[in-house]
This record gives C-alpha cells, structure tokens and sequence, in this order.
C-alpha cells in the first residue's frame, strides 16, 4: 500500500527504498532520529509526498489500495486468506480515521470486493503419511549434536502439531500446567497462549515473541484438545528427559529460552533431508512444519469427526474447514452412501 499512498514523480527514489524508508519510519524507537544515509532521499520523498488519509475518499487511490493488498510485493497473487485478513486490517485502519475525524464515512462500503479465488485451500501433496511422519521424527532426532539436542528437543514440538493440530506459536507457549498426561489413555492439552514472532523492535517487552491469547477467541479463553496415547507417551518422555523451562514451557531452544520461527524451520529443513528421498525431497511434501497441523486435521476429517468438532478442537470456524480442506478429505463416498440408503430405506 505504500507507493499507492505516496504522490508520484519523476524525481522519486526506487520503489524499494520507498518501502523500507517507511518500515525503518514506523519502528517506534525510530522516532526523533534521523534515518540511515542510504534512505534519507526516500524518507525525504515520504515525508513531502505522502497522501493524507482523507484521501482515501477518492475511489481512485482507494481502488489503487485495494488493488494491491491482493497481490505479494513480487507481483504474485496472495493467497486469499492473506487478501482478506489485509483488507480487514485496512477497514480497522479507515474506522480509526473515521473515530479521529480524518474521515467522514468509510469509503470501503462503496468499493465492491475483489473476488478472489480460494488458492488458500491446502495442496493434498503436503500431507504426510504415517510412516512419512515416523521417518520424519526421527528424523529431527538427528539434527545437531547429541549433547546440544537441538533436534531432539522438538521432536515433540512437531508432534503435537501433527497428532493436536496445534499452531507452531501455540506449541512454542505450550505449558506442563496445560498438559493432562494420564499414564493410559487419551489425556488434554488446555490452550491458553500463543507467542507469535513479531520482532524486538514491534513488542513492548523488547522480546521476539509476544504473548497474546488464542486466535479468534477471547483474551482469556482457552481450549481443550483431546490428545491420543501415543503424544500422551511422547509428553511425558520429553518432561523426563528436559523438564521444563523455569516458567513451566514444554519446548526450550538450547539456552532454555524461547523456541525461535528460525530455529524450527531450520531443524524441520535438514530433517526432510535426512527422512526424504531426493525426489520427495524437491516436492512440497511436509516442506513447512505448519503442514503437519495440516495434516492432523484432514486425518481427522477423514476418519468422520465431525466437521464442528474438528473446528473446536483447532480453534477455526466450521466455514474455514470447509473451504481450507474440502480438496482433502477422501474415502467417505462409500459411506455416506449407505447413510443416505439406509435413511431412505429403499428397496
């Protein structure tokens, strides 16, 4: 949205150092200084050019606005999740305008949707099988030295992503106190947090992570997830083996400090290299951590959950379900065939 909210000109700098003039601008730690000398004509462009709100009520430039949040700064489409939740943030950004006076009506009702198809869907080619998913942990188990246990110590970080469907932030905030670990059967995991990264320069704590409630609920709400004897197993391993951090956190890099974005990435990067064969290994199969969630979930719609309940247990909507994974649900055309033949009772 920057270069749709700056006046053009012949004279301006790269559309480049135009946005990362803006990003260094917006740090708020930034505020009184005087930028680095490789943006100041950006940062000088800025400060003279840019467009007040108010000119958002011209359907020109908020078309021009809307426009582009649909797309990725390399010009690819973003997908539509991504397009939705940028315009959300976008009609959050004109109401406050709108509250301070910089605006007298929201001009976003005037301006019709983009319609966007739903490339949000999840490709059944990043699902995992099960024997998939065993190499894949073991795997991780190899990753670094054996003293250090960089890979040992999210083994079960991943696991629970693939067996509870959690989030990686919410397995990074996960807790001992959250976590109900009978010695048979089927135990609870009770959500609380997530601690998404946001960066030192974004969080009031000066922190990476920030630690905010679940999505999409209540600041003080939790959930409960059902979690089956085999993760139940694999908790109470990982406790015996690497306790706890000193605030009760499951999951701790090697200094027994917070789990970084970087760190699991890496260490679910070099894992595919051991697990996979080459051809696997240059597919999309499990190529993100998050894919493991992903693959929770559709094992779950597949064995008949109800679509309700799996939304309960991951803590999205019915509706997000259904349009995430329709594409990924198989095998249940026989059976709901009988269902129905069985309701009509024909003969």
């Amino acid at each position: 949205m920057t270069l749709a909210m700056v006046e053009p000109g012949s004279q301006a700098p790269p559309a480049e150092e135009i946005r990362l003039a803006l990003r260094w601008a917006v740090v708020p730690k930034h505020a009184g200084q005087a930028p680095p000398a490789e943006l100041e004509d950006a940062y000088a462009w800025i400060s003279k050019r840019s467009l007040p709100v108010s000119s958002l009520a011209d359907p020109r430039i908020l078309r021009d606005v809307q426009y582009r949040i649909a797309f990725k700064l390399d010009g690819a489409p973003a997908a539509g999740e991504t397009a939705r939740r940028r315009r959300r943030v976008l009609n959050t950004a004109v109401e406050y305008a709108i509250e301070r006076g910089a605006l007298a009506e929201n001009p976003l009702a005037a301006i019709k949707k983009v319609q966007r198809s739903a490339s949000d869907r999840v490709d059944p080619r990043v699902l995992v099988n099960k024997a998939q998913a065993a190499q894949l942990f073991t795997a991780v188990s190899y990753v670094g030295t054996w003293g250090r246990s960089k890979g040992r110590r999210l083994v079960v970080f991943y696991a629970v992503m693939y067996f509870a469907a959690l989030r990686p932030s919410e397995a990074v905030g996960l807790r001992k106190a959250d976590c109900f670990l009978p010695e048979k059967g089927w135990g609870t995991l009770t959500l609380r947090e997530t601690r998404p990264v946001s960066g030192k320069k974004w969080t009031d704590t000066g922190e990476r992570h920030e630690q905010r409630g679940l999505k999409s609920r209540e600041a003080a709400e939790d959930r409960p997830v059902p979690i089956p004897p085999p993760l139940v197993v694999m908790l109470r391993e990982h406790l015996a083996v690497f306790g706890t951090a000193k605030d009760g956190r499951l999951f701790t890099n090697e200094r027994g400090g917070l789990v970084g974005s970087s760190t699991y990435w890496r260490v679910w990067r070099d894992a595919r290299e051991y697990a996979l064969t080459p051809e696997l290994q240059a597919s999309i199969l499990g190529g993100r951590p998050y894919d493991l969630r992903h693959t929770c979930i559709t094992t779950w719609l597949n064995a008949g959950v109800p679509v309700a309940e799996v939304a309960r247990r991951v803590g999205n909507s019915p509706e997000v379900i259904h349009r995430v994974y329709e594409g990924c649900i198989f095998g249940q055309e026989e059976a709901m065939n009988k269902k129905i033949e069985a309701e009509l009772n024909w003969q």
